[in-house]
């Protein structure tokens, strides 16, 4: 007997190319899409593209996309019967999850209480621990005081982290190297993790250095049934952030695969989890690994999973939340090729990462053999100081790691976008250094490896060249006049639903 999905309408709790990506995903599966949009997004193509769009609120997202009331009520208006969160904002928020379930809507991701059990740093070292995944050596709980602090560092030996228990991104995080700096540093990891999570619990970690940072994607239905994707290489970093991934990672072999994979899948068996999410370790020169986290969420990285083993991520969250099977079992998992991201934003990498907002006056995409751009951005486009200032995902894949190399540089000399800085120069430039085709790289390179660091005088000829540009785009728009708009309707009004909508696509046709 055939299956089917017990979902039809999904709201998308989210913005910009995630919500782009999530909309599309439910288009293949043949499921009805409700969009929501702050007052800074109206014009957005995530408001184009679904079904249906609804205003939540002001531009801050604290009073529109963290709005779980509002979201709700939207979904709830729509007829949806299931909420996907992307990625960021609510996405981790085990309330959140909670309340669509209250709510009678179907939250596409794990539990509640495996949200809230592996957002927890020091819970989901337990799991790992019960799941005998290898862990960082430290604590296993919250650490009271800096004395205490001391006294395990002690043990474990300096350099050590102080680690928040809850949250993630580099906050409520500080480097201890000697005992006279424990006292400041576990006092302003406390204060930033309470700040920024409203949790100021810490923990006590031994820092392991000159490390790569590779994790696992897990797909796990309600059937008991667990697979993994294989990796991801996350290791060139900045501050935390993530700037570029790629999947296989050149310091695995088979071996090691497996049985990092293998881990994985007992860490998810052990917590319960069900949806995709992905286990990151830490891997040590010595070929060691040691689990750091799982985020139970849907990754920005995921497109090189996708390109490599031909797995849709997002239709399988889908799937799952529907009640249906998974679609493959892990022996049918073969990955292919090499596959690399590169995140585009807009941010001025040779004036230390200054953001940017304002209109991209033009952008030329690349196209081409191996190419996926995942971006909401267009000419045009307000760069909003509300939201992260991601621009797009550049996904190369190529047969092997050199082609995949190739074609990514190839993608980022045609993409062309004027109106704002962007990293692009820079992924550029790292794509040609000789230690990154190496696969000579770790967690702190983009900080301490000469290669790595922005060349400014690349960057003033960057500069120059878009600044022209700009100059020009913006002559040749004043002296045309904008082209006539037609309208397509048929003179009754527009249902409050889609207003904006129509707006939208009055507005998408003008810019033609």
């Amino acid at each position: 007997m055939t299956k089917v999905l017990k979902i039809s309408k999904v709201l998308v709790a989210n913005r910009g190319e995630i919500a782009l990506r999530v909309i599309r995903a439910c288009r293949d599966l043949g499921l009805a899409t409700v969009a929501v949009y702050s007052e800074a997004d109206r014009r957005s193509l995530h408001v184009r593209y679904a079904d249906e769009a609804y205003p939540i609120g002001p531009a801050p997202s604290k009073e529109s996309y963290l709005r779980i009331d509002r979201l709700i009520a939207v979904a709830k208006k729509a007829g949806a019967d299931a909420i996907h969160p992307g990625y960021g904002f609510l996405a981790e928020n085990a309330d959140f999850a909670q309340a669509c379930l209250d709510a009678g809507l179907v939250f596409v991701g794990p539990s509640p209480e495996v949200i809230r059990t592996m957002g927890d740093k020091v819970q989901a070292k337990q799991v790992a621990r019960q799941a005998n995944v290898p862990r960082v050596p430290g604590t296993d709980e919250e650490v009271s005081s800096h004395e205490e602090a001391a006294q395990i560092a002690t043990e474990f030996g300096y350099p050590v982290l102080i680690k928040a228990s809850a949250g993630g991104g580099g906050k409520g995080m500080r480097v201890v190297r000697s005992a006279g700096e424990m006292e400041l540093a576990f006092g302003a990891a406390s204060r930033e993790a309470m700040g920024a999570f409203g949790n100021g619990g810490v923990y006590v970690e031994k820092l392991l250095e000159n490390v790569k940072h590779i994790e696992i994607q897990i797909l796990a239905d309600t059937f008991g049934n667990v697979i993994h994707l294989g990796e991801r290489e996350c290791s060139l970093q900045r501050r935390h952030q993530k700037m570029l991934e790629e999947s296989p990672s050149i310091a695995l072999d088979d071996d090691l695969r497996q049985q990092m994979g293998a881990v994985a899948v007992a860490a998810a068996r052990q917590v319960g989890y069900v949806s995709a999410g992905t286990i990151e370790f830490l891997l040590t020169t010595d070929r060691k690994f040691y689990f750091i986290e799982m985020n139970t969420r849907l990754q920005v990285e995921h497109p090189v999973t996708e390109l490599v083993t031909g797995v849709d991520v997002v239709v399988e969250q889908l799937r799952i939340a529907g009640g249906l099977p998974l679609s493959y079992s892990q022996e049918e998992i073969k990955p292919r090729g090499w596959a690399i991201e590169c995140r585009i934003t807009a941010e001025d990498p040779f004036n230390n990462f200054l953001p940017s907002i304002g209109r991209l006056e033009r952008i030329v995409v690349p196209t081409g053999p191996g190419i996926r751009l995942d971006s909401a951005v267009h000419s045009g486009y307000e760069i909003s100081l509300y939201y992260d200032p991601m621009i797009a995902k550049i996904i190369a894949w190529g047969a092997n790691r050199n082609q995949a190399i190739n074609r990514m540089q190839r993608a980022l000399g045609e993409y062309k976008i004027f109106g704002s800085p962007t990293t692009i120069p820079l992924h550029q430039q790292l794509l040609a250094a000789e230690d990154f085709r190496k696969g000579d790289f770790h967690t702190t390179s983009l900080e301490t490896n000469p290669q790595f660091k922005p060349d400014p005088t690349y960057h003033h000829d960057q500069r120059l060249i878009a600044a022209m540009a700009a100059v020009l785009a913006e002559h040749r728009r004043s002296i045309q006049s904008p082209p006539k708009v037609t309208s397509a309707g048929n003179g009754s009004a527009p249902a409050q639903s889609s207003e904006w909508k129509q707006a939208g696509r009055r507005e998408m046709l003008r810019r033609i």
